[in-house]
């Protein structure tokens, strides 16, 4: 089982707040999960790996600066989004699921390890008017479908698109390519920045 020592490992330059904070996501989200099943119980065991981690992989391929307004669209209990405010804590980023429940566990998350930069909305990604600089999201749906759900929420001069995703995925980035021809797609390997075998089959989508 990962612990929270290999986000350490990994991301050597936490300061002493964000490893307070990244140690601090395990009993939350545990006391939160035995209430409202935003994790399913058979993984927590694998919280770290799975969930901080997985979601942390995106700072392996991007950084976001001072400033900087993200939106994680289909967060669900917070992830990608928590973990990356707590490394990004001069960004500011918004939350949304279209599950009310689970936005309560992230605004209980946030307030509970003093997260000042999160901002969680329960509602569809539809529904939301202001643009972001970059939109995060974690396996919400194939790749067409949410480009054509989120990409009305990007700046003009925006860092783009960040989606975690895994197994095969050429034929997803075929049809992409063919619906955004303009688009500059990148896969991005997280086994080559993390070597847990979980990562194996991992990727960070990079549309720009």
């Amino acid at each position: 089982m990962v612990s929270v020592d290999k986000i350490f490992e990994y991301f050597p330059d936490l300061n002493e707040l964000q490893r307070t904070q990244m140690t601090s996501l395990f009993d939350i989200y545990k006391e939160w999960n035995d209430q409202i099943n935003v994790i399913s119980r058979k993984d927590f065991e694998n919280f770290y790996e799975r969930h901080v981690l997985h979601s942390l992989g995106i700072a392996k391929i991007t950084s976001f600066a001072q400033g900087q307004s993200i939106l994680d669209v289909g967060t669900g209990g917070g992830f990608p989004g928590i973990p990356l405010a707590i490394l990004f804590p001069e960004a500011h980023f918004t939350l949304c699921d279209s599950i009310g429940k689970k936005i309560k566990v992230v605004k209980e998350v946030a307030h509970h390890i003093g997260l000042n930069n999160v901002t969680a909305v329960h509602c569809r990604s539809e529904e939301l008017t202001e643009k972001y600089d970059a939109i995060l999201s974690r396996a919400v749906s194939r790749f067409v479908p949410f480009m054509h759900m989120t990409k009305h929420l990007l700046k003009k001069n925006n860092a783009g698109m960040f989606y975690l995703k895994g197994g095969d995925l050429d034929q997803e980035i075929s049809e992409l390519k063919d619906d955004f021809p303009e688009r500059i797609i990148k896969l991005n390997r997280l086994s080559e920045h993390f070597t847990e075998p979980f990562f194996e089959t991992k990727y960070v989508v990079e549309v720009k």
